[in-house]
């Protein structure tokens, strides 16, 4: 294949951005506004509604690897097409599921869909189209898509007091299937294999083991604490002793901080992302410190986190961009995934018993420990790639 090494257009970036907003919106953020209305409709209990997103984590992960392995012997754009379809399958399942199984189907069906994709696989199709020059677009993409939640909570929502919950999959899965596949198709080219099936020997193929299991030990750790914040923050602020309005006025402070430290990155231009991986990790450990031991200061505490863990998805798609040949790096994209994956569907649960058994406090120290470590082990790979260098 002759890869078109040029960095895609900023119509391509927005268009791609939008496209991640709307798969995102589908699938891993809809549970959050749906999962209260569903399980007062049907009765069924609340844990097993919100498990159905732990469900389709699951699957995702089980994917994960299959799905770089498709895009590094096809390319991506079918399959990025194609994922706008299969979510908006699962919505059509969901929406006439009368039943807790095939709700759950639903949710496993929604789960291929995110395998197909998400970041991970967009991330990899970039890589394999335009090798060093996707960086510019990954930094783009992750600065528009931080508005996901944004955009698509008060729209679900308002969605589902006109129309209902139902109504609102089946809207939702129509505005998929009538814009996501036409799109894909439009703003990317075409794509080959960019390696032989044979090319990754191992999981870390051309990687230094040992580095491969600090990047994938480094994402993993964040998207577990990402998942908690995402999941527990205002019921940890209650705990705290903050009202349920003041609790939901400082989480809302997450997202435009988020999106502000990805304007940041665009601007500080190119350097090695183990810099902006640093900076992620402390900012996240500094805001959690400020929540956890300053109770005045947590609005502080919540914009500093903010604005690292929107760097996160950046790092995440430059850092093994960075330290890979572009073909590892689409076959390996979907594999370091697994392990986030996991964590992420498990965290609500452990969150929960933790939450329960340790109160808000033992739930904040926890995430402090969590971002801790990950700090140290980006302070190693900072030190490994200043050593090679």
């Amino acid at each position: 294949m002759t890869r078109d090494l040029r960095t895609p257009s900023n119509r391509t970036i927005v268009c791609l951005g939008i496209l991640q907003i709307l798969v995102w919106g589908g699938s891993f953020f809809l549970m959050a506004v749906m999962a209260e209305p569903i399980s007062r409709d049907t009765g069924w209990p609340a844990q097993w509604v919100y498990g159905a997103l732990s469900l389709s984590l699951l699957v995702a992960a089980a994917l994960a690897p299959l799905s770089s392995r498709l895009i590094a012997r096809h390319g991506g754009r079918a399959q990025l097409a194609a994922s706008g379809a299969v979510v908006a399958l699962g919505l059509l399942l969901m929406a006439a599921s009368q039943g807790l199984p095939g709700f759950l189907l639903a949710w496993a069906v929604i789960g291929v869909g995110m395998a197909m994709g998400l970041y991970e696989a967009l991330f990899a199709t970039l890589g394999a189209l335009y090798a060093e020059g996707a960086g510019r677009a990954i930094t783009g993409v992750t600065l528009i898509a931080g508005f996901a939640s944004t955009l698509s909570w008060p729209t679900v929502a308002l969605l589902i007091e006109q129309l209902g919950w139902r109504q609102a999959c089946v809207l939702y899965a129509g505005v998929l299937l009538l814009v996501v596949p036409a799109l894909y198709w439009k703003v990317l080219p075409a794509g080959e294999s960019v390696a032989a099936p044979r090319a990754v020997q191992g999981e870390e193929g051309a990687l230094d083991p040992g580095l491969y299991r600090l990047l994938t030990t480094i994402f993993a750790i964040g998207a577990i604490i990402m998942t908690a914040i995402a999941v527990q923050l205002v019921a940890v602020l209650q705990g705290l002793g903050h009202s349920l309005a003041a609790a939901i006025g400082l989480a809302a402070m997450l997202g435009p901080s988020q999106v502000a430290s990805r304007v940041l990155q665009v601007l500080v231009g190119r350097r090695h992302p183990v810099w902006t991986a640093l900076v992620w990790t402390g900012l996240v450990l500094l805001g959690l410190l400020l929540v956890a031991f300053a109770p005045m200061a947590t609005a502080l505490g919540l914009l500093i986190f903010g604005c690292g863990n929107g760097l996160r998805a950046i790092v995440r798609g430059l850092l093994p961009l960075a330290m890979l040949p572009p073909a590892q790096y689409v076959l390996l994209m979907g594999r370091m995934s697994r392990p986030s994956l996991i964590g992420q569907a498990l965290t609500p649960l452990v969150g929960g018993y933790l939450l329960e058994h340790l109160g808000a406090h033992g739930v904040l120290y926890c995430l402090v420990g969590l971002a801790a470590i990950n700090l140290a082990l980006v302070l190693n790979v900072l030190r490994r790639v200043r050593k090679s260098a």
